[in-house]
């Protein structure tokens, strides 16, 4: 027995060390041959596959069953950059051209299959079962390509949204495909709609008054585990309850996102959530991969050739010729054509229902399995040809329309009285900026006023990425602690050289540490208040206005000079010392010359009233 359960777990063990060495060396190496992850996913599934070397020993099917889960992360994560708003702007595209789409293209690929021979009922069928496009790979190529919020991204996840929300209903009706009937189909009754309509409503309600309370208890805590788990189970049980209301569990967590999108823990949750939707993305396309079939393929290549064009040129003009209704440029209507030309993941769930209730033979679903995952592939290479054209045509690397509102925006990290004062100056100016604090009472409180701010530790580098930060117009770093301040001045630095940085220095140490990674916007947090209460104390030693403020300025502008002399040995004490010294009569110097200049009397000669104002004479 002993000896059996090592064997297993040596199996299992050996099985995820295949996987996960598939995902770490395919995805990089599919990467630098600049054909997207994606397709090298794909790619390492074909070949670990049972059809393949044959070395992974578990089912496609049974990795699927895993892998959807990323499917759900992702559709949480896309929940989570639509706000409610935004999602009823779009309802047009949502419902019109996605009822449009899926009409459309069931039409004309059921017209094709009559005249390729089919029957019209089984032609119907898998027209409606290619008309649904893959949410995962087309959003996660609207994601590595950057393209998600450009006019064409947005059109494209409307449709596919559409697409999501009509799965349920088309299982429902694949009885009715049947040669001889069926009564596998559950019927719906009076009671289970009401169900459904219950959970459905627990949900919102549960996103609106229970989510929010119990990710503040958490932050509460100060436990990064505490908080991954939580948002794993935000996103897992709002799938799971959309599952028992008889709905599509990533539309239940689609949903999640959605009511999750205004809440101050949404970078904090999107941070934690993505690295292992990320993953489990790739094991899903791992998996698609090890369920391709060469032996279908062999057997009449030309046919399968053919099969997977038509499916993608038919699609495809469906696709262009509504962007362009919706007022597209031509080549992002040919960009949304491309990238939801293929058939998706949800035909294999309709081929599992299919296969139940015998509506189509098993060499047929096989096939069409196979024209699924081979028109996923297509999908990445008709894009590089695109990317190819048009850097070709316009002579750099394509770029497309964005959403002005998206683009360009602040980061305010450190909700502090530094960061709050900057935060109250761009909102009063009507200056849009996003800002991030790890202190949940902080965030809490500043939310009572109407500020826009968010949980979340900004020296994690997956919290930046959330954030957007390769498109800040400028990052405002004002948080208190000094090591995680120049942490994170360091990495942005680094990985987004071109993002402008206004730091907050906590002393001059600090000051010279930034200064050192090449930072040259710096304020010390005390130094223009410390400036204005000596300019106070001036006046109040019977100083005019004009020489206190000629005095400070003096003093300002000699203390900037010094700074950055001084910043070549600031860590040697005793060539700071002296050097410090030296400043001293420099500045006492420039003093003496500004009085001389202005002709006017030393302030220890003037008369001062015990009240500190200047005396009336």
């Amino acid at each position: 027995m002993a000896g059996e359960a090592a064997e297993i777990t040596t199996s299992y063990l050996a099985q995820g060390a295949l996987f996960l060495a598939a995902a770490a060396i395919a995805a990089p190496f599919a990467k630098s041959l600049k054909i997207g992850p994606v397709l090298g996913y794909l790619a390492a599934g074909a070949l670990i596959g049972p059809y393949g070397l044959g070395y992974a020993v578990y089912a496609p099917g049974d990795i699927l069953h895993i892998a959807e889960l990323g499917v759900v992360l992702l559709l949480f994560l896309i929940g989570l950059e639509l706000h409610p708003q935004r999602l009823w702007l779009m309802r047009t595209s949502i419902v019109n051209y996605g009822g449009a789409q899926m009409l459309l293209s069931t039409a004309l690929i059921a017209a094709a299959l009559v005249i390729a021979g089919f029957k019209p009922p089984r032609a119907l069928f898998i027209g409606l079962l290619m008309s649904l496009s893959s949410t995962a790979f087309a959003i996660q190529i609207l994601r590595e390509k950057g393209e998600v919020m450009a006019r064409h991204g947005r059109l494209a996840f409307g449709i596919l949204l559409m697409q999501d929300m009509m799965v349920v209903p088309l299982l429902a009706l694949v009885p009715l495909f049947a040669p001889y009937g069926s009564d596998v189909g559950e019927q719906m009754t009076v009671l289970g709609a009401v169900r459904s309509l219950a959970i459905i409503g627990a949900v919102v309600l549960g996103g609106r008054l229970v989510v929010n309370r119990l990710l503040k208890l958490v932050a509460s805590v100060g436990l990064k585990e505490a908080m991954t788990a939580s948002a794993l189970l935000i996103v897992v049980g709002a799938a799971f309850l959309m599952q028992l209301a008889g709905l599509s569990p990533a539309l239940g967590a689609f949903v999640a996102g959605v009511l999750l999108a205004d809440s101050e823990y949404r970078h904090e949750v999107e941070a934690n959530i993505e690295p292992f939707g990320a993953l489990l993305l790739g094991l899903f396309f791992t998996a698609i991969g090890m369920s391709l079939d060469f032996r279908v393929m062999l057997e009449d290549p030309l046919r399968i050739a053919i099969a997977v064009a038509v499916l993608v040129v038919l699609k495809g003009l469906v696709l262009y010729g509504l962007g362009r209704v919706h007022g597209l440029p031509n080549d992002g209507a040919r960009r949304l054509a491309i990238i939801c030309s293929q058939a998706g993941e949800f035909a294999f769930v309709l081929l599992t229902a299919a296969n139940r209730t015998y509506t189509l033979p098993g060499y047929l679903a096989n096939e069409i399995a196979v024209i699924v995952t081979l028109s996923m592939v297509a999908t990445p290479i008709l894009l590089i040809a695109d990317d190819w054209y048009l850097a070709r045509r316009k002579g750099a690397a394509p770029k497309f329309d964005q959403i002005d509102a998206d683009e360009g925006h602040i980061i305010v990290a450190g909700m502090g009285t530094f960061g709050q004062i900057v935060a109250r100056i761009l909102r009063a100016r009507g200056i849009p900026f996003t800002a991030l604090d790890s202190s949940a009472e902080r965030v809490a409180m500043l939310k009572q006023f109407g500020a826009a701010a968010f949980f979340g530790d900004v020296s994690r580098p997956e919290i930046l990425r959330a954030l957007q930060i390769d498109k800040a117009r400028a990052f405002v770093l004002a948080i208190d602690d000094v090591e995680s301040s120049l942490e994170v001045a360091e990495y942005i630095r680094r990985q987004h050289p071109n993002v402008v940085i206004y730091a907050r220095a906590r002393d001059r140490d600090h000051a010279h540490r930034l200064l050192d990674l090449g930072i040259t916007r710096i304020r010390r947090e005390t130094y223009l208040s410390a400036l204005d209460i000596a300019h106070q104390v001036l006046r109040g030693l019977g100083l005019k206005e004009v020489e206190a403020r000629k005095l400070i300025e003096t003093f300002r502008e000699h203390d900037e000079r010094l700074l950055r002399e001084t910043h070549a040995h600031f860590r040697d004490a005793d060539a700071m010392r002296a050097r410090a010294a030296e400043a001293s009569e420099e500045l006492a110097d420039l003093f003496r010359r500004d009085a001389e200049a202005s002709d006017l009397p030393h302030p220890a000669a003037t008369p001062q009233r015990k009240d500190g104002n200047e005396d009336s004479r």
